[in-house]
């Protein structure tokens, strides 16, 4: 006897897409197959939909405990499961206190575990300081380090110099763990000359990007050290990833810079205000390419939310510099319609959870927890202000085209958002890496 079965979807994964029957057993995939001879407590019938593996984001900024005036875990973690996420991983900065010790990590977790709709995991940060710290992050369970190589625009987050970064790296890898770094090189970057778009865009080149992938990729080999750049914005800079011999490193892009270009930014305003900048259209497609062929292997949005105020002003300069985003993901690629539907499967789960040593997710497979999305892509629509679920609803997005309806979102076969809207109760549990 099953505890669910669902019938008649069209199952993608990352290797194959057909339909077949899902059997849901203690929360895990019991069975998957056409016409499954399974008794079970609850049927869904599935037919005309598709159902992929839950989304994974590792790269969010949920602010909580701290700065809940601009994003808390219930509404950024119900936005995510809405877009059909049922995982994610938040970031170590934003929130107060930054999660730099043991400390600050319970209370992260408290947080989590009384208001988050789906699973989820934490990166420690490495700051200069808290060397003597990584050890007891990694037991904690952190899924690895976040570092910036400028400035994070948190005081509480400060870069780290050189020095910091080569010994954090080594002690990671003794760790046995992974680093993730924001590469942009300090001595490219430059204080804009005046307060248009056009001045920030040129005061953080993509040279900037170019340098500090190149630094990160030399210092993370002489130390033995896994590593992980963040939001890559060029395609050269993901070229160097790949080119890379004798380390074990990877990349990640964002909506984002697939689907805007320096011009974009004086449109957008300060909604379009990121780090890094958008790039060239150049840029943009050879980024797209990459995901194509198999040669940048995830997506995730780097959810950075603010108030509106911080994103008003005529002085770029002083515009709060992150996009809001979470929810709208996997609409937005699939709308693009420059994918296979197995490779948004890859970009956006399978690839993520392999990555990050998440065994348990990121496939529609016996054995794997069942977290589905159970979406309705014959429906088109775009972003709505109105429909955004996070804690201060705007986006750089609002217009974009996206493609496909939540009916259903399940995290450990638990229904966590039916028809767009969320279910009663909370789900999620901490995540922690296995090898």
């Amino acid at each position: 006897m099953s505890d669910l079965l669902i019938r008649g979807g069209t199952v993608v994964t990352s290797a194959s897409l057909g339909l077949a029957d899902i059997a849901v057993t203690d929360g895990r995939i019991s069975a998957v197959g056409t016409n499954l001879r399974v008794n079970a407590t609850q049927e869904i019938d599935a037919s005309g939909l598709h159902i992929f593996p839950g989304g994974i984001d590792s790269h969010v900024h949920f602010n909580e405990p701290g700065r809940t005036e601009w994003e808390t875990i219930a509404s950024g973690s119900a936005a995510l499961a809405a877009g059909g996420y049922t995982t994610f991983v938040d970031m170590p900065l934003n929130n107060l206190p930054v999660t730099t010790d043991g400390t600050a990590f319970d209370r992260k977790l408290e947080a989590a575990k009384s208001s988050s709709v789906v699973d989820f995991g934490f990166w420690g940060g490495l700051v200069p300081g808290n060397l003597d710290q990584l050890a007891e992050l990694a037991n904690r369970g952190v899924l690895g380090f976040k570092a910036f190589m400028c400035p994070s625009g948190i005081e509480e987050f400060p870069a780290c110099d050189e020095g910091t970064l080569r010994e954090g790296m080594k002690r990671i890898a003794q760790l046995d763990s992974i680093l993730l770094v924001h590469a942009e090189d300090p001595a490219k970057l430059t204080t804009p000359k005046g307060a248009t778009a056009r001045d920030f865009l040129e005061s953080r080149p993509r040279e900037a990007e170019l340098s500090a992938v190149h630094d990160a990729i030399t210092w993370a080999r002489e130390a033995g050290c896994r590593l992980h750049i963040v939001h890559v914005s060029t395609a050269e800079g993901m070229g160097l990833i790949q080119e890379a011999d004798g380390v074990d490193v990877s990349g990640e892009t964002c909506p984002h810079y697939l689907l805007y270009a320096e011009d974009d930014l004086e449109r957008l305003g300060g909604l379009g205000k990121c780090t890094p900048p958008f790039r060239t259209r150049a840029d943009r497609e050879g980024l797209w390419a990459m995901i194509a062929d198999g040669s940048l292997p995830m997506v995730v949005s780097d959810h950075s939310p603010s108030s509106l105020d911080l994103k008003s002003g005529d002085d770029f300069s002083k515009i709060w510099g992150g996009i809001s985003g979470c929810q709208s993901t996997r609409q937005l690629l699939l709308a693009q319609d420059r994918l296979d539907l197995s490779v948004v499967a890859a970009i956006t789960a399978t690839n993520v959870a392999r990555r990050f040593g998440l065994s348990q997710k990121g496939d529609v497979a016996v054995g794997f927890d069942a977290d589905l999305w159970l979406v309705d892509l014959s429906h088109g629509d775009i972003v709505r202000r109105e429909d955004l679920l996070c804690r201060n609803p705007f986006s750089a997005h609002e217009g974009q085209p996206i493609r496909g309806r939540t009916v259903r979102t399940m995290v450990r076969g638990r229904t966590v958002v039916e028809e767009g809207r969320p279910a009663p109760g909370s789900a999620g549990r901490l995540l922690t890496r296995k090898i």
